[in-house]
């Protein structure tokens, strides 16, 4: 296995996202333009693995935080849109997908999390050591303390093959994590390791991007080695 040292030298060159503080209560609505989301810088998730598809998806994302949650938004402007996985923990990445992994404490950058949700709303979480298969997935109590707006359908079958924008929003509840791993709690100066992805691999486009490059023969997300920067301001 790559050594701490190792695997942080890594990271020297790789995508740097600085992580603002929300300003006042935030609505989960999957409002990309609402006051808030002006204060956070934007995330372009813009790097393909595997073979590059006929169409590219535009995606964009933001995250914030505060003493007790994350929060993120995803914007995609998007063709070909199909969701049909409605059972939390579900395949939910064969679907228009869009996702977040993350180590949340850099002494155990091997230890992250993947929060994965469908264009429709429905969420896949668990929790990974890196290079173990097994994982450890929230349960359905556990789910639905994350707050998720969805702009589309639960449900979205047959695919939209138009151009059509849509957006995934969440709060993410900093107490979930502690379960599973060690924390370290956003404040400015702590910095996570992460990366944002971009997924639809069972429509009739499929397609995986990333916002930090991730060099790998075929399309594999679960690769914390090559997991950008996230730094607390």
């Amino acid at each position: 296995m790559v050594s701490y040292f190792t695997l942080d030298a890594g990271f020297r060159n790789k995508a740097i996202y600085k992580v603002n503080r929300i300003k006042g209560v935030m609505k989960i609505d999957g409002n990309w333009d609402k006051p808030q989301w002006r204060h956070a810088n934007i995330i372009h998730i813009d790097n393909y693995m595997g073979k590059v598809p006929s169409y590219r998806p535009k995606t964009l994302a933001r995250m914030l935080y505060d003493n007790e949650n994350v929060y993120l938004i995803f914007k995609v402007e998007d063709r070909y849109v199909r969701s049909i996985v409605e059972d939390n923990n579900g395949p939910v990445s064969t679907d228009a997908c869009v996702e977040f992994f993350f180590s949340p404490d850099i002494s155990f950058p091997f230890h992250y999390f993947n929060l994965e949700i469908n264009a429709g709303g429905t969420p896949l979480m668990a929790h990974h050591i890196f290079p173990q298969r097994t994982n450890q997935k929230f349960s359905n109590q556990e789910l639905t303390k994350i707050e998720i707006a969805h702009s589309l359908p639960k449900k979205i079958d047959p695919e939209i093959t138009q151009s059509i924008t849509w957006t995934i929003e969440y709060k993410l509840p900093l107490v979930l994590l502690g379960k599973y791993s060690s924390v370290s709690l956003p404040k400015p100066g702590v910095i996570w390791r992460a990366n944002f992805y971009k997924t639809a691999s069972k429509t009739s486009n499929p397609h995986w991007i990333t916002w930090s490059p991730v060099k790998n023969e075929k399309p594999n997300f679960h690769l914390p080695q090559f997991f950008g920067q996230l730094q607390f301001q």
